[in-house]
């Protein structure tokens, strides 16, 4: 075997029930080199690095690390061999502080006392985050972390374990811009110190930028591995959804109606400002800012999950006096929360159970029961109308789903409500491109058929893509509302840094 491979996969084969989610995979990592794995919601890409991790065995085919053969038992092994992951979903015990999580496998103990190293562990994770360019207190408790920085913890805890390959799934999902560049900084240093990474991303650009090879999965299988010099971001997709997507933002004329939410004069002290806004039946209106800049605060709210201080909320015509989830929903309004692990699913129910969850009051049997029928009915519409991958909805934990179809799940749920009005807080987030505009689809649908949308996104070219309008957020108010045809990246990003006082030249 060539000296320089450190890891090699031969015809990994996968299979759950009946289902075969991998089929004669094969994989080469070189050291000191970058893999860009790439592939749909749904593709195999998880179930593969479960594999290589000793989360789950595999059914046939071999392993070899290191010029000899690999079979992780448990993730542990994996661990103890030098194999990090930096996981899609955050893995972080989010009632304890940054430093015991980055020692969360091994705590350092004084060898005289059997107590707790503290000092070796404020010293080392605080070298880690440094070397990652961020200034959080390792003494911090993660949980009062937002999620940017709470993702550069996860980066750090896999840092620690210094291992030979790091696998990276989807990392920079919670990340402003300036994360990002700070990660791949850090990526290439790895490079440059002979470790070998696998990246996994649904963003092509980010791949084409980074990485030295790509290799393609799609259903199960190996569509095709190259050198990222050879391909193009057009070839890449058309690999990955074995169909041509000419139009990633598919907007549709719309007719606007009347308004049917108004937000006016909401405060909430060091988070919003005197925020005002309305949405139209029948209207898509984006919400841009920065990190930091209050939008999933001001969502929040707006759904009465989180309380503010004055200002009002108005939903068809009717001022809401006591604003709860529960009062929203009761009057259409739905909303997508980005934290859809820890906020928008039951990772330990099924996939029905999780779809039915907020349409259980529209279920009633007699005496109290649930309509199993009607249950079973409206589980199965979500799963056809959504398009998700599961092998069963009765019995498989929503926890063992890709990222993307956890996402439409949640979305799922939500649409069998009908709702009138639908909060979408980074609904694409973590999502393949083939599953974006099917997501797409879905809210200029909704929108067709009157209801309100608002839809929050770092990214200003989906925004700008998807919306009838944009309101730029910054500092915890609303700086401009711009009509479509005044969208401009530089405009959006100039009122998003500059406030109110910004103006254009």
């Amino acid at each position: 075997m060539d000296a320089d491979i450190v890891l090699r996969l031969e015809n990994i084969d996968k299979s759950f029930s009946s289902v075969k989610v991998l089929e004669g995979v094969s994989l080469s990592l070189r050291r000191g080199s970058v893999l860009g794995l790439v592939g749909e919601n749904g593709a195999g890409k998880s179930t593969l690095m479960n594999i290589l991790g000793g989360v789950v065995q595999k059914d046939s085919g071999e392993m070899f690390y290191g010029g000899k053969k690999y079979a992780p038992r448990e993730p542990m092994d994996a661990t103890r061999a030098g194999i990090a992951f930096i996981h899609q979903e955050l893995n972080l015990f989010t009632n304890l502080s940054v430093m015991e999580n980055i020692f969360i496998e091994a705590f350092p103990k004084k060898s005289f006392l059997r107590i707790l190293d503290t000092s070796l562990m404020k010293k080392t994770a605080s070298r880690i985050l440094e070397q990652l360019g961020e200034n959080i207190s390792v003494s911090s408790t993660v949980g009062d972390l937002p999620m940017g920085c709470r993702q550069m913890v996860e980066i750090a805890k896999a840092l620690h374990v210094d291992g030979k390959v790091i696998i990276f799934d989807e990392p920079t999902t919670s990340l402003s811009n300036k994360e990002k560049d700070k990660l791949f900084q850090v990526i290439r240093s790895l490079k440059e110190r002979g470790v070998s990474v696998i990246y996994i991303s649904h963003i092509i650009d980010d791949v084409l930028t980074l990485c030295n090879q790509v290799m393609v999965l799609r259903d199960g299988k190996v569509i095709g591995t190259d050198a990222v010099g050879n391909l193009t971001k057009e070839q890449i997709i058309h690999m990955m959804v074995g169909r041509e997507l000419t139009r990633l933002f598919p907007y549709v004329e719309k007719k606007p109606g009347a308004p049917f939410l108004e937000v006016a004069n909401l405060c909430r002290e060091n988070v919003l400002r005197d925020v005002s806004f309305q949405l139209r039946k029948g209207e898509i209106v984006g919400l841009f800012g920065l990190m930091g800049a209050g939008r999933s605060e001001l969502a929040r709210a707006v759904f009465g999950v989180d309380a503010f201080d004055s200002g009002h909320v108005t939903i068809g015509g009717q001022r809401v006096e006591s604003l709860s989830p529960v009062s929203s929903i009761e009057k259409g309004v739905s909303f997508i929360t980005e934290n859809r692990r820890e906020e928008g699913l039951i990772m330990s129910k099924t996939v029905r159970d999780n779809l039915v969850l907020v349409y259980l009051k529209r279920l009633g049997g007699k005496l109290m029961s649930v309509n199993k029928a009607e249950e079973e009915r409206a589980s199965e519409r979500a799963i056809t109308d959504v398009k998700i991958k599961t092998y069963d909805k009765n019995t498989q934990a929503v926890a063992s789903l890709s990222g993307g179809n956890q996402q439409k799940v949640v979305i799922g749920k939500w649409l069998l409500m009908e709702p009138q009005v639908f909060i979408l807080d980074e609904p694409t987030r973590g999502v393949d491109v083939g599953a974006k505009l099917e997501i797409y689809n879905y809210v200029n649908a909704l929108a067709l058929r009157g209801s309100a949308i608002l839809f929050i996104s770092s990214e200003m070219e989906e925004l700008m893509g998807v919306c009838d309008r944009i309101l730029v957020m910054t500092q915890g108010e609303i700086a401009v509302d711009l009509p479509r045809a005044d969208f401009d990246q530089e405009r959006l990003m100039k009122y998003a840094v500059g406030g109110k006082g910004c103006y254009d030249n």
